[in-house]
């Protein structure tokens, strides 16, 4: 699923009246959660269930951060791109997205 698929489906069922505040606070507690579960190294394989691991932490992270973007309706797969051209300019290297053109 690429990046702008995710964000519509998530508009899909989570298109309400959205505070931002609420929605950043979300996810600065979510990193929370994420670096303990990384500082545990808390893996979905090893527990037996994504409740509790890293992988559902990330999860969170990234929904909460496309919750956002969607509230600022920011189209994240086109900031990626354009964003990773002054990387790549500014890093003195090829883009990632060379290998698309």
């Amino acid at each position: 699923m690429e990046l702008r698929e995710l964000q519509r489906r998530i508009k899909t069922v989570d298109d309400t009246d959205k505070n931002i505040e609420t929605y950043f606070y979300k996810l600065i507690e979510e990193i929370g959660e994420l670096s303990s579960t990384i500082r545990k190294k808390r893996r979905m394989k090893e527990i037996g269930s994504i409740k509790g691991s890293v992988e559902e932490e990330f999860y969170d992270v990234l929904y909460y951060l496309v919750g956002l973007a969607n509230i600022f309706e920011v189209d994240l797969e086109e900031c990626a791109i354009l964003k990773e051209e002054l990387n790549a300019v500014k890093y003195h290297r090829k883009s990632i997205y060379m290998e698309d053109k």
